[in-house]
């Protein structure tokens, strides 16, 4: 079983989404758009969802917490810092795109990196690419292909990986990129987020992201 204890979750219903507390997720928490009770996580978020404060589209997706409950942030230079996942991703939206795994950053509307399944209908298959802001301040962030052909209904691994040194790495699909952040995000506050969070905001209820997850789990080794 995935390990639940350190996680809560943001559901699309209710204004704003609510937050599922992590002691209530442990417990076996279950609804339309999130269950675990069969040794996998499921996510669903339908495009016409309701949405986070500050949000423009709709996600089911976990936050990294304390064991209370307490959010968990975190600076990189206090620990070598992992996030792995094991996932398929079953449907897609129209705009093909879906964010699977994030560094975020506190009381910031912009995070460090979003991992994205991105759907081609040419190819009948995704792309792994990842989003990353090298800096704090910057506006637009690097944009980087991790791996591509990776079908629907498909399991692949991912891992995103930034050591106290600031070096990142984001592996998928068996692909591996890496770089290293500028010392200006020495200061802020991170925390990873894992689950599906569309990329579309528009459409017929049935239309969304729908992601399984076998393996999830979070480092952070001192």
């Amino acid at each position: 079983m995935i390990d639940l204890s350190t996680w809560n979750l943001s559901i699309p219903e209710g204004s704003p989404a609510v937050t599922i507390e992590t002691p209530r997720l442990a417990q076996g928490f279950k609804n339309e758009y999130f269950h675990a009770d069969t040794g996998t996580l499921f996510f669903w978020s339908p495009v016409t969802g309701s949405k986070t404060a500050n949000a423009i589209y709709p996600r089911s997706e976990l936050r990294e917490t304390y064991s209370n409950g307490t959010l968990r942030n975190w600076l990189y230079s206090a620990a070598d810092n992992q996030l792995r996942a094991t996932l398929a991703v079953n449907q897609v939206p129209s705009t093909g795109k879906i964010v699977i795994g994030q560094i975020h950053t506190k009381d910031s509307t912009s995070p460090m990196v979003k991992l994205e399944y991105q759907y081609k209908t040419k190819t009948s298959t995704g792309n792994i690419v990842a989003k990353v802001r090298m800096r704090p301040d910057d506006e637009e962030g690097q944009v980087i292909i991790v791996a591509t052909g990776v079908k629907l209904d498909r399991n692949f691994t991912y891992m995103i990986h930034l050591s106290p040194k600031g070096a990142l790495g984001i592996s998928a699909a068996g692909f591996n990129w890496r770089t290293t952040i500028d010392p200006s995000w020495k200061d802020k506050p991170l925390y990873f987020k894992a689950g599906v969070y569309v990329q579309d905001n528009t459409g017929y209820t049935t239309e969304g992201g729908k992601v399984t997850f076998s393996q999830l789990e979070i480092l952070h080794k001192i």
